[in-house]
């Protein structure tokens, strides 16, 4: 296996205009493919607006199946230009079973693998329990062409718990579909706290584990379709950074970008060398982290 790998990542605005969004989301992967990219990946739920800002039962009727018409389209685009693509959909499993589902789509075009989104959050204007039924495939890195592939949705970002299993089962990078925003009365000092502690959470899971963190998020304003409130403001900012949390690529937080950086496949090894955390670690002292809170 090559010793660096390309990797790009689509930021986007989404509208209610599916098609407009998908074919923004392969217009970005297109781009990235051109600049050398050989694996993508596009933010949470590219395929329309971030819906879960109200309850609203007719939004069910917006999933779809897996197999379906979002991996038919990029599982052709991944053939066609010969990359690996992770994507994002509100997969339909069955009546009333509905999940937040990222999908791997290999070179051939073919369906890798799947993840279903294990942490739901409930949040004002994140109203996830609604829609989606928690994940129950585990964490479990998918193979892929160009590596084990350690995929989590958005809210999963805030766990150590699931990128050190990730980590553990073999993930040779973590990447992170996402849409997160501002609530719009917010200040500019809570605006800057909230999006660090999102930053430096996720490098931090580079730094524990010892991989390369790629975290595509949604940008630009989307309004709540309820009127109760200002709606969101994504807040972008993209990025990529190394095993020890180093900055490779960022983008903007403030209009759609696509991001192509290369990532150092032997720095892992070469980290892991000097801070050898999995080593050190005291699995005999940690049963207490399968509680729900203390002894």
């Amino acid at each position: 296996m090559q010793q660096t790998l390309k990797v790009g990542l689509v930021q986007q605005s989404c509208t209610e205009d599916r098609n407009q969004n998908i074919a923004t989301s392969l217009a970005g992967i297109r781009d990235a493919a051109r600049q050398g990219a050989q694996l993508v990946l596009l933010q949470e739920l590219h395929a329309g607006v971030y819906f879960c800002q109200t309850e609203d039962t007719q939004r069910f009727d917006q999933a779809e199946t897996i197999p379906g018409p979002t991996t038919d389209a990029l599982g052709a685009i991944a053939k066609e230009l010969g990359i690996v693509i992770v994507g994002s959909i509100f997969e339909r499993r069955a009546p009333g079973v509905y999940h937040n589902t990222a999908v791997v789509l290999e070179r051939d075009g073919k369906l890798a693998g799947t993840y279903r989104k294990m942490h739901i959050p409930n949040d004002p204007g994140f109203s996830e329990k609604f829609y989606f039924t928690p994940g129950d495939q585990g964490f479990v890195p998918i193979e892929t062409s160009v590596g084990k592939l350690g995929v989590l949705v958005c809210w999963d970002q805030w766990y150590p718990e699931a990128a050190r299993l990730m980590a553990m089962h073999g993930a040779e990078l973590l990447l992170y579909p996402t849409a997160i925003g501002w609530d719009p009365h917010d200040d500019q000092g809570e605006k800057d706290r909230q999006r660090d502690a999102w930053v430096t959470i996720q490098r931090a899971h580079a730094v524990a584990n010892g991989i390369p963190v790629v975290v595509a998020n949604r940008v630009g304003h989307e309004p709540d379709p309820s009127a109760r409130s200002k709606g969101i403001e994504f807040w972008g900012s993209s990025f990529v950074v190394g095993p020890q949390g180093e900055y490779l690529a960022q983008a903007a937080a403030d209009k759609p970008t696509v991001l192509v950086t290369e990532i150092s496949r032997r720095r892992s090894e070469d980290v892991r060398r000097i801070w050898p955390f999995f080593r050190d670690r005291r699995i005999d002292a940690y049963a207490d982290l399968v509680k729900r809170y203390g002894k």
